[in-house]
């Protein structure tokens, strides 16, 4: 105020408003008007001159600075802080969300636990006959069956944390896209892990793979590798999820994308009919199904190195040439084609099972006992994929590709 006064302008009143004063002494207010040309009196004014002199100031200073010695590369990057720190600290944040609204975590929890009690109950102590062996198979294909939930659940809460950072943190600079993604992948581990444990108890135990581990005599080995197993599949999915919703604008169009895909691994994946039963051209999905490795490391655990005890309506009678028994005359047949007979000795009335064995079964759907680690491995390598398929389309479908300022 005190450089309208000192320029011609009438003194404030104590009562007046300062805004409203100044729009009435330069002549902007309605209805007022001044005969002091303002730009000219800024012009030559003491303010103007110290605003040029600090100016001049300025450009001096700039022009001294000399590049090799007092260049600061943290005075030009695109964040106020590091990568590392931005990690911790949008993480941290992450995890205090999800704690915090606590909705997505139980009904994660509910699904999972509801499912694997479900289905390892109706498979409850599954013997080791020809069907119950395809009964336990057909267990582990429904409970594959869970992934379309799964997915429905994680994408909308993915979608509001997206909307925020990109409406506010993105244009903000707050930090980066990377950390963004990053953070929200990770954010799932921990509850994947708990949702495994309580997978793992209600389905192993109940269908009785762990019976199958014991008469193998390798218990602890199989009951790990069947819980790991169990928490990569969990893996396998959350990160699925964010390759299809990672450029989705909304959950339902990323929801539709999942759908399709799932589908095509699921139906492929080597259980409603083998790799020899396919048509020739849809093979390649088999291969390319990451559940075919899934499907193979999670039986081949729970079930090889077993003997089968065919169930009365399994076996097969005949009768042997007079003057033979049962043992003598099929001899030939079982070295080639394998079985075994429940009473060798006998003349007639032979009861022959085709599967001696559980190796038997898992080589009729392409599943080995010693590639099981190998396709823990595969499935690594498929939730790497996912990872890096879900940062490219994010970068590639929703980030700003304009030429950045300096």
């Amino acid at each position: 105020m005190n450089y309208f006064e000192r320029n011609g302008a009438t003194p404030c009143p104590p009562s007046a408003n300062p805004a409203e004063w100044i729009l009435e002494a330069i002549g902007a207010a309605p209805g007022s008007s001044s005969e002091v040309d303002w730009h000219q009196t800024w012009c030559s004014s003491l303010e103007y001159q110290g605003v040029q002199n600090e100016l001049a100031n300025l450009r001096t200073a700039g022009n001294s600075l000399s590049t090799d010695e007092n260049y600061d590369p943290t005075l030009y990057r695109e964040f106020a802080v590091s990568l590392s720190q931005q990690f911790i600290l949008v993480s941290q944040r992450v995890f205090q969300q999800s704690w915090r609204t606590p909705s997505y975590i139980y009904s994660k929890l509910a699904l999972c636990i509801s499912s694997s009690l479900f289905i390892g109950l109706v498979f409850l102590n599954e013997p080791l006959s020809i069907q119950g062996l395809q009964n336990q198979m057909f267990a582990i294909f429904e409970m594959m069956s869970i992934v379309g939930q799964l997915v429905d659940q994680q994408m909308p809460n993915f979608v509001i944390q997206r909307s925020l950072y990109e409406i506010r943190e993105r244009p903000a600079k707050t930090y980066s896209w990377k950390i963004f993604m990053i953070s929200q992948i990770i954010s799932e581990i921990p509850w994947n892990i708990i949702a495994s444990v309580f997978m793992w108890a209600l389905f192993y135990f109940p269908v009785g793979f762990y019976k199958n581990a014991e008469a193998a005599g390798q218990r602890g080995e199989r009951g790990a590798l069947m819980w790991l197993l169990f928490c990569q599949f969990l893996f396998w999915v959350s990160t699925f999820t964010h390759m299809c919703i990672s450029f989705a604008d909304t959950a339902d169009a990323g929801g539709n994308v999942a759908n399709l895909l799932f589908v095509l691994v699921f139906f492929f994946c080597g259980v409603l009919a083998s790799p020899a039963q396919m048509p020739r051209f849809w093979i390649f999905l088999y291969r390319a199904s990451p559940l075919s490795y899934f499907v193979s490391a999670i039986l081949s655990t729970g079930l090889a190195n077993v003997d089968v005890t065919c169930a009365s309506n399994e076996f097969i009678t005949l009768n042997p040439p007079d003057g033979q028994a049962c043992g003598e005359y099929m001899s030939d047949y079982m070295s080639r084609a394998g079985g075994y007979l429940m009473n060798p000795s006998a003349t007639s009335d032979c009861n022959y099972c085709k599967i001696k064995d559980t190796n038997v079964f898992l080589a009729s759907i392409n599943s080995e006992y010693d590639t099981r680690w190998r396709n823990f491995g595969i499935m690594w390598a498929y939730i790497a994929f996912n990872i890096f398929a879900a940062m490219a389309l994010y970068w590639i479908v929703r980030m700003p590709k304009g030429r950045r300022k300096s």
